[in-house]
């Protein structure tokens, strides 16, 4: 059993990364798990995380792991490498990750979506609640260990032990859940006829996922078939290591459907995507590109006369 009263069979070992697939990184941190727990299935989520964006890692890693079987999920998205930040193993919603604490794993961990709990977790023992271990246990990682690639080294070597049923216990000295690093809440509200919230995520097709959900389209009575009154705010955001300029304030009407296709190629469409979040998007175009929406900016949506 696990800190939170689990079952500890795990099926698989998940990997999130922002390595890209030019470089022999991924390769590498496959081979180390292949060595350490060679009878573990090994499901990649993504490589291509935006170098150093971790608030993009960090919506992928929530919006998917409540669809992989019960498993150790290892996230890297990790500009602070070699530094004082702590490496962690978290046992929470969906088994345990492991990776930096920088806010990565914060809302996978606790199963959380724009919406709150992730209708896959509800109902899961520990819910919303973690454990957190520090890597503090040498005798598990890789020597030499390279003071760029923890990856390797330190999180997956740690990850495949965890995996042929290591106690977490033994990673390290456990730290308290509220020390962890965590980054904030997706901002949304329903108030005065309109829904506010922020661009949570923009994918590689460029369609833009916003923290706003389907529930709160149905408090503004929004219907598909209809037509959404769009306002893009002036707030600037920091996101990464660069601030986004401050959003032309406009304001335009986009019909509201089930899909791309529903519209004309090129034209602007509003649907509820497979997270369940409201997005944005151009049939057969970039809908980040064409209106300027970088991660977290502000947007308000209400229902169009």
């Amino acid at each position: 059993m696990d800190p939170l009263g689990r079952d500890t069979t795990y099926q698989c070992i998940t990997f999130l990364t922002d390595y890209g697939l030019e470089d022999g990184f991924v390769a590498a941190c496959h081979g180390v798990a292949a060595r350490l727990a060679p009878h573990v299935r090994v499901m990649d989520i993504t490589h291509l995380v935006p170098p150093g964006d971790v608030r993009r890692g960090a919506a992928v890693l929530a919006q998917t792991v409540p669809y992989m079987p019960p498993g150790v999920h290892v996230a890297v998205v990790d500009p602070g490498v070699g530094t004082a930040r702590r490496g962690i193993a978290v046992a929470g919603a969906g088994g345990v990750f492991v990776g930096p604490d920088n806010g990565l794993l914060s809302w996978a961990a606790r199963g959380l979506t724009a919406g709150g709990l992730h209708p896959h977790i509800v109902g899961v023992p520990g819910n919303g609640e973690v454990r957190a271990f520090e890597l503090a246990n040498p005798k598990l990682w890789l020597e030499p260990v390279s003071a760029t690639f923890h990856g390797r080294d330190i999180f997956t070597p740690v990850a495949a032990q965890l995996a042929c049923g290591l106690d977490i216990e033994q990673v390290g000295p456990e730290v308290e859940a509220e020390s962890l690093v965590t980054l904030p809440t997706p901002m949304r509200r329903v108030q005065n006829g309109g829904a506010e919230g922020e661009v949570l995520s923009v994918d590689r097709f460029g369609n833009v996922q916003m923290s706003l959900t389907l529930a709160d389209l149905d408090l503004l009575g929004a219907r598909i078939g209809g037509a959404l009154m769009v306002a893009l705010g002036v707030t600037p955001r920091i996101q990464g290591n660069a601030q986004h300029a401050p959003q032309r304030r406009r304001t335009f009407t986009v019909p509201y459907r089930e899909t791309f296709g529903s519209v004309a190629p090129g034209e602007l469409v509003a649907y509820a995507d497979s997270a369940g979040c409201l997005a944005l998007a151009v049939n057969s175009g970039d809908a980040a590109q064409r209106l300027g929406l970088p991660p977290g900016a502000r947007i308000r949506i209400s229902v169009a006369e």
